[in-house]
């Protein structure tokens, strides 16, 4: 258990952000997911069908609709690949706020695309992270923007926390819990709302190991950062966050059991696995918690039902394609 518990988000906090978002974001099914090989009853959690197709609009809306109407009138600004972006820009149009959205030349057209037509403005940087956090706050000082952290922010850790909470009021003897893991805040957020709900279940975060540095921080116990050229090589660009937030780390070390990593081709592969068994329509992000059920069982505790948290499903149609059609 951390020493920093004053940092950690408390069930009362995830209940209050479920009711505060409820108008904004769905709840999302749990699907049973009848893949061959497995060891008991897999289920998968589908935040591809959220508006914006991604987890990320729990806590994008979950810090918007606390900011003041002052706030509101200012403006608000935001670093992100995509799904963040789409989830900032859903939830700002909402309340009526100007959105900014500072965004990696190498992010994906589709995401791009949606955020435009979501009405955000987006100003272009390179592909580190830490290029974009970088200039976020060179326009805040400039305009006065109010800043919507991707994940390293009490508000929304506790929105991305509502994700787990419907997985456990959905199926209260979940066994095994996984979310894939980047900036930290699904994460975070999963491991908090089943640990405070269900003490007894364990919680894995799952990422690629060509983006590997929350896997690395997590065994050390120390922050690492990795370099942008090397994460942004997988092809879950959702992932390719180069260190996990300090918060989130803090519920990571709290309330996490491990955290695994998994290879390109696994990705691929979960990716056909789940178009063909549930017909959901996956992200390479999104597919990284079947990938470990279907491919790492052997480093997971046993279980009788798992939930496999799907966080996106905005995916190339390209890129889709491809993987559907390749040799396994």
């Amino acid at each position: 258990m951390t020493t920093a518990t004053e940092q950690l988000v408390s069930l009362d906090t995830i209940r209050a952000a479920a009711e505060r978002i409820a108008g904004v974001t769905v709840k999302t099914p749990l699907i049973r997911a009848p893949f061959d090989g497995v060891a008991g009853q897999v289920f998968l959690k589908a935040e591809s069908l959220q508006p914006i197709g991604s987890f990320k609009l729990r806590g994008a809306a979950n810090k918007i609709l606390q900011l003041s109407r002052e706030e509101i009138g200012r403006g608000v600004i935001t670093y992100s690949s995509g799904n963040h972006a789409q989830g900032v820009a859903y939830a700002a149009r909402a309340v009526g706020a100007k959105a900014v959205i500072v965004m990696p030349s190498n992010a994906p057209a589709i995401k791009r695309a949606a955020t435009l037509a979501l009405g955000a403005e987006i100003v272009d940087v390179g592909v580190a992270s830490s290029e974009r956090l970088a200039k976020a706050e060179e326009l805040v000082r400039q305009h006065g923007y109010v800043v919507v952290p991707p994940y390293d922010d009490e508000k929304i850790i506790a929105g991305q926390a509502t994700c787990a909470l419907e997985v456990v009021e959905a199926l209260p003897d979940v066994d095994l819990v996984l979310s894939p893991v980047s900036g930290g805040g699904l994460l975070s957020g999963t491991a908090a709302a089943v640990k405070l709900l269900r003490p007894e279940a364990k919680v894995f975060g799952i990422e690629p190991e060509l983006a590997g540095d929350a896997a690395e921080s997590f065994r050390t116990g120390t922050l690492v950062t990795w370099p942008a050229e090397l994460t942004s090589r997988t092809i879950a660009d959702g992932l390719r966050t180069q260190s996990v937030g300090e918060r989130n780390f803090a519920h990571i070390r709290a309330y996490v059991d491990g955290i695994l990593t998994l290879s390109e081709a696994e990705i691929r592969a979960a990716m056909r696995a789940i178009v063909a068994t549930t017909r959901l329509v996956p992200e390479p992000s999104g597919a990284v918690t079947t990938a470990a059920l279907l491919f790492h069982a052997h480093q997971l505790p046993p279980y009788r039902k798992a939930a496999a948290i799907v966080s996106g499903g905005n995916v190339d149609p390209r890129m889709l394609a491809e993987v559907l059609t390749e040799t396994a």
